[in-house]
């Protein structure tokens, strides 16, 4: 998976160091909650402290993200994307009429930066919890910070703008897009969608075939020859294994338009792997970083379980040349490692649901760190490249 002609991204699923997991960083914001059994953040920090002993409080900046942040040394992937699902903001009024609200202090994001993501991707159904005074909040914050964004903005020109990665060491300006846009299958309001003058997300309002034409618009008329493409998508139900046919035919669509990689996430576990015309499709990535420790329902699931994914693109053409997956867990609201059964028990998931679409899980040995890789299929026969 490495190389001079290989490009290497970290992709994961939902990261909220909102709520609880702020309560435990050193400047945590108002705990106030609006939700209909839980008024206080720090309530989900004692969930979390019943089931798996004492979290300290106040908690070093890369406290959450634990051993996730070795594993990422170790990998030295070329760009790293998150999909953070929190709002950033000391301000702005709860958005009526939603069960759950999210938000961090803006003086925690160190605690975000400790990962050094290259993109947040924002296009997800808790950015504008905090309506758009926050949503403005969480921009600024962010970009003030360095850190790039995606699939939110102060209109809809800067929503539907990519966030654009150069590749460090490559020659002639190689750089990574990443595009992003939510759907209300995973939540997101249809009134959350940018406009002209107005801040919000790029809200797909189905997963079309007109709709996949429109990203795929959008992607050729700012794609420079060498880029590589990334549309990160925010679909689907919290649970279950099931790929709905338009989600299939939407990711399909994107890669016969000349996308490499289609990320999903929104459910709470991973979803199955593809691999179509050689090119990476997740379905949902799962959750990475979270307070939901203790929470009852969904066991079946094992939403403790995590996985990052580290992908490896043939620079020149975008084809998948490797996925390797590292399994961890959460416990004390921070990243360990997960176990030899957790690891055998997501091996036989993922490649139990993966199965139908042509790809295979297979666990690497203890000398190449436990982690889980995808048995790719044969070379594609065709392309949008070729």
């Amino acid at each position: 998976m490495s190389g001079e002609s290989a490009v290497t991204l970290f992709l994961c699923g939902d990261v909220m160091p909102g709520r609880g997991v702020d309560q435990i960083l050193p400047r945590p914001g108002d705990p106030a909650l609006w939700e209909e059994y839980v008024a206080d953040a720090r309530a989900y920090v004692a969930l979390a402290e019943a089931v798996n002993g004492p979290v300290p409080r106040p908690a070093d900046p890369s406290w959450q993200w634990g051993e996730a942040l070795p594993l990422l040394d170790a990998a030295a992937p070329h760009v790293r994307v998150v999909n953070l699902e929190t709002s950033v903001t000391r301000r702005g009024a709860p958005w009526p009429d939603k069960a759950v609200h999210y938000r961090m202090s803006p003086e925690n994001l160190p605690s975000l930066a400790a990962a050094r993501p290259d993109v947040c991707v924002l296009a997800n159904n808790h950015v504008l919890d905090f309506g758009r005074e926050g949503l403005l909040d969480t921009l600024d914050a962010l970009h003030a910070a360095g850190l790039r964004t995606a699939g939110a903005g102060r209109d809809a020109a800067e929503a539907r703008r990519p966030a654009a990665v150069p590749v460090p060491g490559a020659a002639g300006g190689r750089r990574v897009l990443v595009f992003a846009c939510g759907m209300p299958s995973s939540g997101v309001p249809e009134e959350w969608a940018a406009a002209p003058g107005r801040a919000g997300v790029d809200v797909v309002p189905a997963a079309t075939g007109e709709a996949a034409r429109e990203v795929v618009r959008r992607v050729r008329e700012v794609r420079r020859p060498g880029d590589l493409v990334v549309v990160s998508v925010h679909w689907g139900s919290n649970w279950g294994y099931g790929v709905p046919d338009g989600h299939r035919r939407f990711a399909h669509a994107l890669v016969d338009g000349g996308v490499d990689v289609v990320h999903g996430h929104s459910s709470h576990h991973p979803r199955p792997l593809e691999v179509y015309r050689g090119r990476l499709v997740l379905y949902g990535c799962g959750d990475l970083v979270d307070d939901y420790e203790g929470i009852g329902g969904y066991e079946e699931f094992r939403g403790e379980l995590r996985l990052l994914y580290l992908a490896a693109l043939d620079a020149d053409t975008g084809a998948l040349l490797g996925l390797r997956m590292a399994p961890l867990r959460a416990r004390r609201l921070r990243l360990e490692h997960a176990s030899a059964a957790e690891r055998d028990w997501l091996r036989g998931t993922l490649d139990r649901v993966s199965r139908g679409f042509g790809v295979r899980v297979e666990a690497e040995g203890p000398e190449r760190g436990g982690m889980l890789r995808a048995v790719l299929p044969g070379p594609a026969t065709g392309g949008p490249h070729d």
